[in-house]
């Protein structure tokens, strides 16, 4: 009676990991398109692809245990694409929008990673070693665009502090403007 409890568990968790990655098929190409960086953009279209191919292996898992792959929603990364949708809607300078869209991506990755740890670890305790085999090339996957977008943000975040470093100067070179202007209306004033 344990096993059919946890084998119910698992397929629960998987649903809510179909679930996810579908909205992220979603959400994908507007990080894409928001990220003004070309080797960020390549790497969120590449995870498009990846997430395709992992939707497959899903389906593939879901066939085996003659279960539907629908019926759940994924309320962790509904909140985690929404917030990724608000990032995105800031009127962030190029490499800030970068860095910002990085973080939310990687947020999204970290919770795929433990949800794709989890359902293995069920999977090796009800004995699914095709599953096993196909939540570890996920999990691999999942681990390694992390790693990607790791590497990418250290530029990508250097040139984000440039960005504003510059904005920052700017700001202050058109306010010492302003308070300059305004010093000579009310100096024609005190005449």
């Amino acid at each position: 009676m344990q096993n059919n409890s946890l084998r119910r568990l698992y397929i629960d968790e998987l649903r809510d990991l179909y679930n996810a990655e579908t909205q992220l098929v979603k959400a994908l190409p507007k990080m894409a398109k928001a990220s003004s960086n070309t080797e960020l953009r390549q790497a969120f279209e590449e995870h498009l692809r990846q997430t395709a191919e992992q939707v497959s292996r899903l389906e593939q898992i879901f066939e085996s245990l003659e279960e539907k792959p629908t019926g759940k929603k994924c309320l962790g990364m509904e909140g985690l694409v929404k917030e990724a949708a608000e990032t995105m809607r800031e009127e962030y300078e190029n490499a800030v929008m970068d860095a910002a869209v990085i973080g939310a991506a990687q947020r999204v990755e970290h919770y795929e990673i433990a949800g794709y740890g989890t359902v293995k670890a069920f999977a090796e305790l009800l004995e699914e070693e095709e599953h096993v085999s196909l939540i570890e090339q996920t999990l691999l996957e999942e681990k390694s665009a992390d790693e990607k977008l790791t590497a990418l943000s250290e530029d990508i975040n250097s040139e984000a502090e440039e960005e504003s470093d510059i904005s920052q100067e700017e700001e202050q070179e058109e306010g010492a403007r302003h308070s300059k202007a305004s010093g000579k209306h009310s100096s024609k004033r005190a005449a």
